[in-house]
């Protein structure tokens, strides 16, 4: 069937819910996807930061084709031997004590809100429900997650939302002050905002929010799904600045491609949970924690998150070069394999359409920034050649 037959076909049998691009792709093979007329693209997507490994990697491939033929599902009234290993490398590696699997990013965030309501009034009383979250952040879309997520237009047509939010300015720590109550319970903030445009945090005010949430027994929640998994250099881009959360929750990249989602706790927040509290069917599953594995053994012990700080210096470096360049360029900013370029008057779709013409996918985030989230395998040569397609455009 032609490309255009079948994204015809998508048309009529799909939710107009996405804006799609009318490419039907077929297979992947490292960096690069290929479409179904055998179209090569470079691919600095990686499925919005998911790809961790990129395409066809064949040791993820073999384990979960074992796994296929051992057990994909057995539910969470029993054990698995996957998700332990998986967990007890998440809590090896993050220094937290628990954790719990979910299918998906907004999933982990919605456990993290219930998480730090639950564990507040159990502890402080049953008028510590509400929780602050910044500004132009981006959390999830459900309705608890989108209530956490600090932009208007992603609530539109949804209300009533959840009550109990509260938003303030992103590394402003008076602002935070200013929004606490006597029912404060929890703050929650990314260490990129990934979606709001690439915007780092501020070191000093991470440890500030981290002193401030001890003096006043908030929880503090990291949202690293889109941060998290080697993305910026470190496993977690909170250990960039050595300040650690009480709840920290992980999707995207850390199934490689497969659906998986999770908090990880410290042990103290943890006991907010109960049996019966909170569940996930899929939650856990050996399929998805057997990706989870491969991944975090290939960061961990096969040199891969070493990669990722050398590839995500030269990448900081070229795209610096190309500002230089370029008048229309007014920031780079990001860490390790998640950065951005800010543009000043640029219509930041034509910019993607005119790259993506030529072989290479972009992907925006915020209003002017086109966002950099590659496989985390990607080398300096497809780097050179994304900036060299990129270049002909800006």
């Amino acid at each position: 069937m032609k490309m255009s037959e079948l994204v015809k076909q998508g048309k009529e049998v799909f939710i107009n819910n996405y804006k799609q691009f009318p490419i039907v792709f077929e297979r992947g093979e490292g960096a690069y996807l290929f479409d179904i007329e055998g179209k090569k693209y470079l691919d600095f997507v990686s499925g919005i930061a998911v790809n961790a490994l990129g395409y066809s990697d064949m040791e993820l491939n073999q384990a979960l084709k074992n796994q296929l033929d051992q057990l994909t599902h057995c539910s969470n009234l029993y054990y698995n031997k996957p998700s332990i290993d998986a967990a007890e490398k998440l809590i090896n590696g993050s220094g937290l004590d628990k954790v719990f699997f979910c299918n998906s990013g907004a999933e982990a965030n919605e456990a993290a809100l219930k998480l730090s309501r639950k564990y507040a009034k159990k502890n402080f009383g049953d008028d510590k429900f509400e929780i602050i979250t910044m500004k132009n952040s981006f959390h999830g879309r459900t309705i608890a997650t989108i209530t956490a997520t600090g932009q208007e237009k992603y609530q539109k047509g949804l209300s009533p939302l959840l009550p109990g939010i509260k938003y303030c300015e992103y590394n402003n720590l008076e602002a935070l002050k200013s929004t606490i109550t006597k029912n404060t319970c929890a703050v929650l903030l990314e260490i990129i905002q990934g979606e709001g445009g690439i915007i780092t945090i501020n070191p000093d005010y991470l440890k500030a929010v981290r002193k401030l949430c001890d003096e006043n027994n908030f929880v503090l929640i990291f949202d690293e799904v889109q941060t998290g998994i080697g993305r910026t250099g470190e496993l977690f881009a909170y250990q960039l600045f050595d300040v650690k959360p009480d709840i920290l929750s992980l999707a995207k990249g850390l199934g490689a491609g497969i659906p998986i989602g999770a908090i990880v706790v410290n042990s103290k927040v943890a006991e907010g949970f109960e049996p019966g509290d909170h569940a996930a069917t899929f939650g856990g599953n050996p399929l998805a924690c057997t990706a989870t594995n491969v991944v975090l053994d290939k960061l961990l012990k096969g040199g891969l998150l070493h990669k990722v700080k050398e590839q995500g210096k030269y990448l900081n470096e070229k795209l610096v070069e190309l500002m230089n360049k370029k008048d229309n360029i007014i920031d780079v900013r990001g860490f390790g394999l998640m950065q951005g370029i800010a543009l000043e008057n640029e219509d930041i779709p034509s910019i993607i359409s005119n790259c993506m013409k030529e072989g290479l996918l972009l992907v925006g985030a915020g209003s002017n920034v086109i966002r950099f989230v590659p496989p985390l395998i990607i080398s300096k040569n497809e780097i050179d050649n994304a900036i060299a397609i990129l270049d002909k455009w800006l």
